[in-house]
């Protein structure tokens, strides 16, 4: 939880402010993994604030969504491109990638 809040910190994407008249409130709640390796130990704890978006009426809290997800068949065409042009690939994941994006709208937690 401290590295989820440090990152937050680090990257200022909040501040405290006091609740704006005609806005709704998203509320959030701590969101716990257990991750395990091969043999079922338990390598690390992790968690995550999430937002509880299905609190939000669509037309009045939000107008559109989107969520950047990879289709399976691009995927797919990707690797075989990648394997034909013996292009060596590596899987990474960027830690807290929603931070690095800009929001245009003012959202409240």
């Amino acid at each position: 939880m401290q590295d989820e809040l440090a990152e937050f910190e680090r990257k200022k994407v909040w501040r405290l402010v006091s609740k704006p008249m005609g806005y709704t409130i998203v509320g959030t709640r701590w969101v716990h993994k257990i991750k395990l390796d091969e043999s079922s130990a338990v390598v690390r704890n992790k968690a995550r604030l999430a937002a509880k978006g299905y609190s939000q009426l669509e037309g009045v809290d939000y107008d559109e969504t989107y969520t950047p997800v990879a289709q399976m068949e691009a995927i797919r065409i990707f690797l075989a491109y990648a394997a034909h042009k013996n292009i060596k690939v590596h899987q990474m994941d960027v830690k807290s990638a929603f931070l690095n994006s800009e929001l245009k709208e003012e959202v409240y937690l």
